[in-house]
């Protein structure tokens, strides 16, 4: 141990978190960001693999139409490691409450200005470019999104119960999914002409709501006791994150880019597997489709607390190891759900899924990814190790459509991807030190 441990370890106790307002209020910060940004991640995706491809692109092959759609979706995920980048630094050199309320304007402006956005039959050419910008935007917030709202969280909750506390976050996703769904339900069922001229707008104007409500949240949390303790010591705030965190933790750092590969499957299910039984062969009720997204996601609000807590009596690695290995199984099946045709089968598979295999991965990553890292360099390890591994995930649509050929019959080179990259992330869990009952003011060191 360090000489200046002792001194961190004396600043940052003495302040309770266990029950206090801050602590429920820095979970309550990290749902509502969360549910923003997987609002936006939904009612994106599916206005991706739906609108998009006409709205913003010329006539002409629907299927290079559809593929371009989707890579729109994935652009934000090229600017997400940027994002990190910057956030990352900032949010260890200057505090994580700052960095939050920055990263939730940004996310809900690029939100509001897609709906507001011409088309192509407007302005041309310039449609999709201004698209691509507001995803490049939405790309760079989300970049330091999720970690900052992990690490505040994970910082603030009492010790023993890090996995629940910050599992909150996940359930904000999963709400977020419900929301977002809900909403694009009965715009999806508008008439054709409707739902291409304004309907698609509605989702995205309506994300203001949200944003206000967790601004006004995050405005009213203190900087976390752990975070002041680190900049009251000159010797323990290195001047680039990133360069101690290489020079520390690097394995770490490949160990969460390996483990985020985990996010694969939530893409897929969202984007790839909703186009895929919506069109060809298939051709499910695309409402339908929406409504099995709404179920799972209503389950999984429920189980990703329940798998977080479970990780705090047990560890966080049997549970990650599972979750990844199942989610893995599942999704294949899900897949060849889709490939039957029978609608009850595929909400069956598909809350098993999303609901339950997945939740179990999705509930642990806030508390398993941010208790790798030293405080000092806890927001840039999380923030650059989830993005550069959330890059796949973000572009595995346009994976998915290349691999299959476009072919609305075939799915299993995108069940194999999928499967592939869930073992992956198990295996580099598998490798991870355990740190369910380590003090919070000892993690990574």
């Amino acid at each position: 141990m360090s000489a200046v441990e002792p001194d961190l370890a004396r600043s940052a106790r003495p302040r309770p978190v266990t029950g206090t307002p801050q602590a429920r209020r820095a979970a309550l910060a990290a749902f509502l960001g969360s549910l923003l940004e997987y609002y936006d991640f939904f009612i994106y995706g599916s206005a991706a693999a739906l609108v998009f491809g006409t709205a913003f692109f010329p006539a002409g092959d629907p299927a290079v139409a559809t593929v371009l759609s989707l890579a729109t979706f994935g652009v934000a995920y090229l600017a997400r490691p940027l994002g990190a980048l910057v956030f990352g630094h900032f949010g260890d050199r200057v505090g994580r409450r700052g960095v939050l309320l920055t990263t939730l304007l940004l996310m809900g402006a690029s939100s509001l200005a897609i709906g507001l956005l011409p088309t192509y039959e407007s302005v041309g050419t310039l449609a999709p470019v201004l698209l691509v910008i507001c995803r490049l935007v939405q790309g760079l917030s989300a970049g330091g999104e999720a970690a900052g709202a992990s690490t505040l969280t994970l910082e603030y909750a009492p010790e023993g119960r890090r996995g629940l506390f910050t599992s909150f976050a996940m359930s904000g996703f999963a709400a977020g999914m419900v929301l977002a769904t809900l909403v694009f339900l009965p715009v999806a069922a508008l008439p054709k002409d409707a739902l291409m001229s304004w309907g698609w707008r509605i989702p995205f104007l309506l994300s203001v709501f949200v944003v206000v409500i967790a601004y006004f949240i995050r405005r009213r949390i203190d900087e976390t006791p752990v975070y002041a303790a680190v900049v009251e010591q000159p010797a323990e705030a290195p001047a680039l994150p990133l360069v101690t965190l290489l020079r520390e933790q690097w394995r770490d750092l490949l160990r969460v880019v390996c483990c985020s590969l985990f996010a694969v499957f939530q893409t897929l299910f969202a984007v790839f597997a909703l186009s895929f039984a919506t069109s060809g062969e298939v051709a499910l009720d695309r409402s339908a489709m929406l409504w099995v997204s709404v179920v799972s996601n209503a389950v999984a609000i429920a189980a990703i607390p329940l798998w977080a807590a479970l990780s705090d009596r047990i560890g966080r690695r049997p549970v990650w190891v599972f979750g990844a290995f199942a989610s893995a199984v599942t999704f294949v099946a899900y897949l060849w759900s889709i490939g039957t045709g029978s609608l009850g089968l595929v909400f069956a598979v598909g809350v098993l899924h999303a609901g339950v295999a997945y939740s179990a991965v999705n509930g642990l990553w806030p508390s398993f990814f941010t208790e790798m890292f030293d405080a000092r360099v806890r927001y840039t390890g999380f923030a650059i190790g989830t993005q550069l591994g959330f890059l796949l995930a973000g572009f595995s649509p346009s994976i998915a459509a290349l691999v299959t050929g476009g072919q609305t019959t075939t799915w299993w080179p995108v069940a194999v991807f999928a499967a592939g990259c869930g073992v992956l992330a198990a295996v580099a869990g598998l490798t991870a030190r355990e740190t369910a009952h380590t003090p919070v003011l000892e993690l990574g060191r």
